[in-house]
C-alpha cells in the first residue's frame, strides 16, 4: 500500500491499489503529536473517495478525539458528503473494542475499513489490568480483530488500520512485539530536519532480505493544515 494513501488527492489521482495484493492488517505507529490522527482520518476520507459505496468506521476515545482532533488537508471541503460515509463508533476500553469485532458476522453491511486511533491508550484502565494487564488484553482483542477481518475479506473487502505512539526511549511501539504477529504492514513517522516536519515510511514485516528503492512521504502540520511535501526514495537494504 502506497505512502500515497494518508493524504489528499483529487479522486482521479488516488492510487488505485488492489485489496487482494496487501496487507489488510495495518499498523500506523509515530512519536507523540506527530499527526497520526489526522493522517488517520486522511486515509479513511481517501477510502470514502475511491468507494463511494463503502462505509469506514473511525473508533477513538471521544475525549481525546476532540481535545485533539484531526488537521484535514488543504482542498477539502469540510462539509464534503463524502464525510456522511465515515461513521465515527466513541469506544471506552479494550472490552468495547472486542465486543464490536465479536458481533462482526451479525453485521448486515461490512465496513470497507475500519480505523483504530491510539490502540493502546484502550488498554491502559483498571479494568484491563484486573484481566490480566494490557499485553494479554491487546493479545485477545488482535486476535479477534484479525479472525474479524479474515471474515469480511471472504466477503468482500475490508482494511484493519491501527495507530500508536512510540516509546519516549526508541522509535516503536511499546506493544510493537504483539502487533508484529497480527499487522503485517507498519507505517512508521519520522521526525524531520525541521520542526513540524516528518517522514512517513512502509515496512512490510513478511518481507525477508528484500533490496531496493521504495517510497517514502515527506510532510508537515503547518497553520492546521497536513501538508504533503514531496514523496521520495527510501533505500531498503
Amino acid at each position: 500500500m502506497a505512502v500515497d494513501m494518508f493524504f489528499w488527492r483529487e479522486r482521479e489521482n488516488l492510487p488505485q491499489f488492489q485489496y487482494h495484493s496487501i496487507s489488510n492488517l495495518l499498523l500506523l505507529s509515530g512519536p507523540p503529536s506527530s499527526g497520526k490522527t489526522s493522517l488517520l482520518f486522511q486515509f479513511a476520507i481517501n477510502i470514502a473517495t475511491l468507494h463511494s459505496d463503502s462505509t469506514v468506521i473511525f473508533i477513538c476515545n471521544r475525549h481525546t478525539f476532540h481535545s485533539k482532533p484531526p488537521f484535514l488537508s488543504q482542498g477539502i471541503d469540510p462539509s464534503s458528503h463524502v464525510f456522511h460515509r465515515i461513521q465515527m463508533k466513541y469506544l471506552n476500553d479494550d472490552q468495547d473494542i472486542r465486543n464490536y469485532f465479536s458481533a462482526f458476522h451479525l453485521y448486515h453491511t461490512l465496513p470497507t475499513a475500519i480505523l483504530i486511533d491510539d490502540f493502546a491508550l484502550f488498554f491502559h484502565d483498571k479494568m484491563t489490568q484486573q484481566r490480566g494487564g494490557p499485553d494479554l488484553a491487546m493479545a485477545k482483542t488482535l486476535a479477534l480483530c484479525h479472525n474479524a477481518i479474515t471474515y469480511a475479506n471472504r466477503k468482500g473487502s475490508c482494511t484493519l488500520l491501527l495507530s500508536d505512539t512510540h516509546t519516549h526511549q526508541g522509535d516503536i511501539p511499546r506493544f510493537n512485539f504483539i502487533y508484529k504477529k497480527w499487522l503485517h504492514t507498519t507505517f512508521t513517522i519520522q521526525e524531520g530536519d525541521a520542526p513540524g516536519s516528518f517522514i512517513l515510511k512502509v515496512r512490510s514485516h513478511s518481507q525477508t532480505g528484500s533490496t531496493g528503492s521504495i517510497k517514502a512521504a515527506k510532510y508537515s502540520i503547518a497553520l492546521q493544515y497536513l501538508v504533503l511535501d514531496a514523496i521520495i526514495d527510501d533505500q531498503v537494504e
